[in-house]
């Protein structure tokens, strides 16, 4: 599948690369590198790595630093990276993103800054936490706006900071009524808005590419499927992107609603495509009924994914 130009502005399908860990729980290494290699083969048109479904929160400072050099020098500029930043203090999330544009990132994803379930910060805070990050940098910026944070962000407000911020250009919208909000951004923000992008799994996608997404960060299991929806879509063929939607949605349903992260890792594993889809602790593993269900209904669509590593 031919790969989509890698330069400005971004688009099309950028997945999130799953964080591969053997049985025991630590980082494999080369189990990573041949998730992105098959993620980049089943035609994404960039990466993203570190995000929440890359397990972010299981990993040490130490870990994510191992995962992104290893897999920026091994991505060798194949395809455009995202490195997610996240994190609520302004200094290490700025520190964090200037170490990932050394290191080849071609953008970085950030949550507006929170903590636990109540410790949240004013607009204002938010507005210079996203200043200071990019005054830190040179690449551009995609604000996450996720309900993980519990932060409301109004498209008027991130609008504005499109305009006033200058690296700030890319948005992941994936709060409820995500193509409202991506209509509404557009309209306030205009040229600023460089890349209007939908996310969650894509279950939203086809009312989000009506209201102007450009762009989708799914999980990184099927990305050959997605590419069923947005390229005919981009191409003018809106019906032919409406049926493969209709195909897809059942399993981005039960990815979305059933599985989460581990979806990604389990169908890699299937495939051949990793030898562990272990998740750390916390995090239990997929009931093997659900696994089940999982695995039956891709089948039915054969995506790149069941195949690759066989």
């Amino acid at each position: 599948m031919p790969q989509a130009t890698a330069s400005r502005p971004y688009r099309g399908v950028f997945p999130v690369v799953p964080s591969i860990f053997d049985e025991s729980g630590k980082l494999d290494l080369e189990g990573q590198k041949r998730a992105v290699d098959f993620m980049i083969d089943a035609g994404s048109d960039g990466l993203c790595i570190l995000a929440n479904f890359s397990e972010q929160f299981v990993l040490s400072d130490e870990e994510r630093e191992v995962i992104m050099k290893e897999v920026l020098d091994h991505v060798a500029g194949r395809v455009p990276v995202i490195v997610t930043t996240t994190h609520f203090a302004t200094h290490i999330c700025a520190e964090r993103s200037r170490r990932a544009q050394d290191a080849g990132a071609s953008m970085v994803m950030i949550m507006p800054p929170y903590h636990g379930a109540t410790i949240r910060v004013s607009e204002n805070g938010i507005y210079e936490f996203y200043r200071a990050v990019s005054e830190a940098i040179d690449i551009p910026i995609m604000i996450q706006d996720a309900p993980v944070a519990g932060t409301p962000l109004s498209a008027p407000f991130l609008a504005r900071m499109a305009r006033e911020i200058q690296n700030v250009a890319y948005f992941k919208i994936e709060v409820a009524g995500a193509a409202a909000k991506l209509r509404d951004l557009l309209t306030l923000g205009g040229d600023a808005i460089e890349g209007p992008w939908d996310g969650e799994e894509a279950i939203t996608l086809m009312a989000d590419l009506d209201a102007g997404a450009t762009g989708a960060m799914t999980g990184g299991a099927y990305p050959d499927g997605i590419r069923q929806i947005i390229d005919p879509y981009v191409a003018g063929r809106r019906e032919e992107a409406m049926r493969a939607y209709e195909r897809w949605l059942p399993l981005i349903n039960y990815e979305n609603r059933q599985c989460g992260l581990l979806a990604c890792k389990a169908l890699m594993r299937e495939g051949g495509v990793i030898r562990s889809d272990a998740a750390r602790l916390p995090l239990q593993p997929l009931h093997p009924e659900t696994r089940k269900g999982l695995i039956e209904l891709a089948r039915r669509l054969d995506p790149v994914v069941l195949r690759w590593g066989r």
